[in-house]
């Protein structure tokens, strides 16, 4: 593949395959790697021109270039007012506007217990989960105001924003919070055309967790998701087929959701025998 350009020069050359989005524009925040990436794909693949954002320059310049179709990589930090009017001055130059957007840019935070945690651990969590999908939010209804036209966007939230636990604390308040930009989004997006969901993954492998260590960090979920219902971890490509399920047309009556990818760990019920914390094995129904 042709590699992607400096962003001071022409997106790179590609068609993007016929699909169902073809002709649009999607910006895909935290797209260097993980579910980002897998999301940056799958739009490519159904014909989006996508613009690649994330702080690792690296990793969006190899996602952009080996996407399918048109796309352009953007270095940018995404808690920051200058960063997200770069990404979308950078779309807006290169492919004329902005349909749709996947503000899926996170980080997980610090795994203490809550009485060590410090207050720098909290703001920094909060500034990318959660005042940055409201930049982004932000940024996005002042593009289609600007643009005349209405639009999708999907914010990647977490089942750690529909349930409680002993840990991650400011990542389970910012995912908590992303549920309320989605709602207040949703009800004033409608009548403007504009559509605002969210997608809550459950246990996804990712480079999101994998610095982390000890119990509930990355390193033992493939047995914890042998506490739910489909015993498997799931993929960032299955996170990605809901977010653009959720940005399409085909979801044109949804809108101020939020849709779990979970392998069902939402639903059940941890004090029933049925259910959760090895009460069952893994292999086989009971």
């Amino acid at each position: 593949m042709v590699p992607s350009p400096p962003e001071g020069g022409p997106p790179r050359a590609g068609a993007a395959p016929p699909g169902p989005l073809s002709g649009k524009v999607a910006v895909v925040t935290g797209g260097g790697s993980g579910i980002g990436a897998a999301s940056a794909r799958r739009l490519s693949h159904d014909g989006a021109r996508v613009v690649v954002v994330d702080r690792d320059a690296a990793g969006a310049e190899k996602v952009a270039r080996e996407l399918p179709g048109e796309a352009v990589a953007v270095t940018a930090d995404v808690s920051e007012e200058a960063g997200v009017e770069r990404y979308v001055r950078v779309a807006v130059e290169r492919f004329g506007g902005i349909d749709l957007h996947h503000l899926n840019a996170g980080v997980v935070g610090s795994l203490e217990p809550l009485p060590d945690l410090s207050a720098d651990d909290f703001d920094q969590v909060i500034a990318v989960n959660l005042r940055g999908p409201f930049l982004g939010l932000r940024a996005a209804f002042r593009r289609y105001r600007e643009q005349g036209t209405g639009g999708s966007v999907v914010i990647t939230g977490s089942i750690a924003g529909l349930r409680g636990s002993d840990d991650l604390l400011p990542y389970q308040a910012s995912k908590y919070g992303v549920r309320g930009l989605v709602e207040g989004g949703a009800v004033y997006g409608a009548p403007r055309g504009v559509r605002v969901n969210s997608v809550a993954p459950g246990l996804v492998p990712s480079g999101l967790f994998a610095a982390a260590s000890g119990p509930g960090a990355g390193g033992d979920m493939e047995r914890r998701a042998r506490t739910t219902p489909m015993r498997r971890v799931g993929t960032p490509e299955e996170i990605a087929a809901v977010v653009a399920f959720l940005l399409g047309d085909e979801a044109a009556f949804v809108t101020g959701t939020t849709v779990s990818a979970d392998g069902g760990a939402g639903v059940v019920n941890t004090v029933r025998p049925s259910g959760g914390a090895g009460a069952w094995t893994p292999a086989a129904p009971r």
